[in-house]
């Protein structure tokens, strides 16, 4: 009898550590989109004020091994990259370092609106509650 209910007991572990073990849909359609080409920033606006500029000209190579380069032909600049959830939503999580004004993107993107060519996120600051935004385009 011992044996019987520790075998049942060991299937619903299993069964429930493999349910709990799948792999969200939406966080792989990030990860396959954004290593398509190369992306640049057509929107960052970083607690209500337009910072769109500050990337202008930079193409963005968001690599397998999870490494990103952001280069403009003169100036190059490395970071990291994951994808991941938060209650169920897609996220983008950008690391540059401290180089100015690359730091700025160093942060958890919910993913609002994703096709093949572009990225839509938004991020909102646990500290001051304001919203920043950041879109990609592809090239």
């Amino acid at each position: 009898m011992k044996s019987i209910i520790k075998t049942i007991t060991l299937l619903l572990l299993v069964i429930a550590t493999a349910s709990s073990c799948k792999k969200d849909d939406s966080t792989s359609l990030v990860d396959s989109t954004i290593q398509k080409g190369n992306w640049k920033i057509t929107f960052f606006q970083d607690s209500g004020n337009d910072e769109t500029s500050h990337f202008s000209g930079y193409e963005f190579i968001f690599n397998t091994d999870g490494s990103v380069t952001a280069s403009n032909g003169n100036n190059s600049v490395s970071g990291t990259w994951t994808t991941g959830t938060d209650d169920s939503q897609s996220k983008l999580i950008l690391n540059f370092g401290s180089t100015i004004p690359f730091d700025e993107l160093n942060e958890d993107w919910h993913v609002l609106e994703e096709t093949a060519t572009m990225i839509r996120c938004e991020h909102i600051s646990g500290g001051n509650g304001g919203t920043d935004y950041l879109t990609f385009e592809k090239i």
